[in-house]
């Protein structure tokens, strides 16, 4: 390029920039807290590593909720849905990622150990919290103990980075008992 056609400096840092979270659309998944009694977890392990909180993607036009029903299978009528506990929101380095955890009715150890991950190679084993809460990556560990509180006090925590940001009420269908 010649001087004479090169383009004046000016048109060169005036030109439009996307800001650096917007470049590429957001990652929106699921993950699955599904209660076992009081005290237990469904988590799946994959060839023996550490348990994770089971997770899957949420695709155009599907609520949480719905994709919850692929994450973990095996039921006859589908995972027993209660209600979305957390919604995470963390900015990675050029997209969102939004993760819904959605929890269940509580599940008896019968009907945990009817389930399948979507994963084929792992193995769904049901875990106390004592040993979930520990054996989780910090990351999960923080969404599952988030999870559990607003789940505790009928809540829905809207989370960054595992922090609570708001919570809202959940609304419940039938009246709660007087």
């Amino acid at each position: 390029m010649t001087l004479a056609t090169a383009p004046p400096p000016h048109t060169l840092s005036s030109q439009p920039r996307a800001t650096y979270e917007n470049w590429r659309p957001p990652i929106i998944g699921v993950s699955v807290l599904a209660p076992v009694g009081t005290t237990g977890l469904v988590l799946p392990c994959i060839f023996g590593a550490a348990p994770l909180l089971p997770t899957g993607t949420v695709e155009e036009g599907q609520s949480p909720e719905e994709a919850a029903q692929a994450v973990l299978t095996g039921m006859p009528d589908g995972l027993p849905i209660r209600c979305r506990v957390v919604v995470d929101h963390v900015q990675m380095r050029r997209r969102n990622v939004i993760t819904h955890l959605v929890a269940t009715e509580s599940l008896t150890v019968q009907e945990a150990n009817c389930l399948t991950y979507r994963d084929a190679r792992a193995k769904v084993r049901v875990l106390s919290t004592a040993q979930a809460i520990p054996a989780l990556p910090d990351r999960s560990r923080g969404r599952l103990l988030l999870a559990l509180q607003a789940l505790a006090i009928g809540a829905t925590a809207d989370a960054g980075d595992s922090q609570i940001q708001r919570l809202d009420a959940v609304r419940r269908s039938t009246p709660a008992p007087v």
